[in-house]
């Protein structure tokens, strides 16, 4: 006899990997371990929760080590799809295979591309380089608060990210640039993410703030979420999910700003009435950590979620 599965809870922690896959050495990520390499930085991670789950069992995680007696279910995944970023991964997750990565741009984003988009929003822009987020802010957040024009950046990933100051140029404003970006790249130049960056603060001492947005390209073919939805259940998406799917095959999300408030949400979800898909994805671990090669952030947000599994566990018998 089938059992009958009311909900299903699929929560990503952003970046945390246990180990490279095989296709690493062509993004430059040969040896990548993240939980191995963070618990080696810290002198070991505390995490019973993960640790019963079976965690351990997975990689060499100093301070979690492997068990025979495992409450979960557990095993490593490797991405058949071409790429490496978010949107590729949640895709894959959802049913979207990529026989062919996102584009991406080491040198930079194409003049004749740059000056399209700046005719479009009407100003110059500063920096269009691949570059870290906080980095970028300690180079050019001087200028973009004299000049006013956004700071345009990349990364290894396949992104068009855009940087401006809250009181230099106002969110809803910075979004519209972003869609203006969205609307241009496409074809050849169809990044998977653009990604608006508001920041406060004075030079030297600016905070990338919580009101990050992501415009996605939409999925070319049906994804799970189109699925349960159109099979008259419920999908809720918790983190940037309304972002990655560009808003589709959801019935509620709920964009939360950080890992906590995502695992709040989960938890709200979860004693609710609702049935179906639950997806949520707690960025802090890559956002805040991961970009910044901070192993000891990087550890406690990782400890911090440990802490709160049994309010998720307990919350799913209910």
């Amino acid at each position: 006899m089938k059992q009958q599965i009311d909900r299903v809870l699929l929560i990503v922690l952003d970046s945390v990997g246990c180990g490279d896959a095989p296709d690493a050495p062509a993004y430059g990520d040969a040896g990548a371990n993240t939980l191995g390499h963070v618990s080696q930085a810290v002198d070991g991670l505390t995490l019973p929760q993960l640790g019963q789950l079976g965690l351990g069992n997975l990689t060499d995680i100093v301070g979690v080590p492997p068990t025979v007696t495992a409450t979960g279910s557990y095993g490593r995944l490797t991405e058949v799809s071409a790429g490496k970023d978010t949107t590729t991964g949640h895709w894959e997750l959802a049913g979207v295979i990529l026989a062919q990565p996102f584009p991406t741009y080491p040198q930079g984003f194409p003049a004749p591309l740059m000056a399209e988009y700046e005719a479009r929003i009407g100003r110059g822009t500063l920096g269009n380089v691949p570059a870290s987020g906080t980095e970028i802010l300690k180079e050019l957040g001087a200028a973009h608060m004299r000049t006013g024009k956004p700071i345009v950046y990349t990364s290894a990933d396949s992104v068009f990210q855009v940087a401006a100051h809250e009181t230099v140029i106002p969110v809803n404003q910075l979004y519209r640039f972003c869609e203006v970006a969205r609307e241009l790249l496409t074809g050849d130049h169809a990044v998977g993410r653009v990604i608006a960056r508001p920041f406060l603060g004075e030079p030297g001492n600016f905070t990338r703030t919580e009101r990050r947005k992501d415009f996605s390209l939409e999925p070319q073919t049906t994804t799970l979420l189109d699925a349960v939805k159109a099979a008259g259940q419920e999908v809720m998406g918790v983190g940037k999910i309304e972002d990655i799917f560009a808003h589709r095959g959801l019935t509620q999300s709920i964009h939360t700003g950080n890992n906590m408030a995502g695992v709040d949400a989960i938890v709200d979800f979860l004693q609710s009435d609702h049935r179906g898909l639950i997806f949520a994805n707690l960025v802090d671990f890559d956002s805040l950590y991961g970009h910044r090669n901070d192993p000891h952030g990087y550890a406690a947000a990782l400890e911090a979620f440990d802490r709160r599994l049994p309010e998720i566990m307990n919350s799913l018998q209910t």
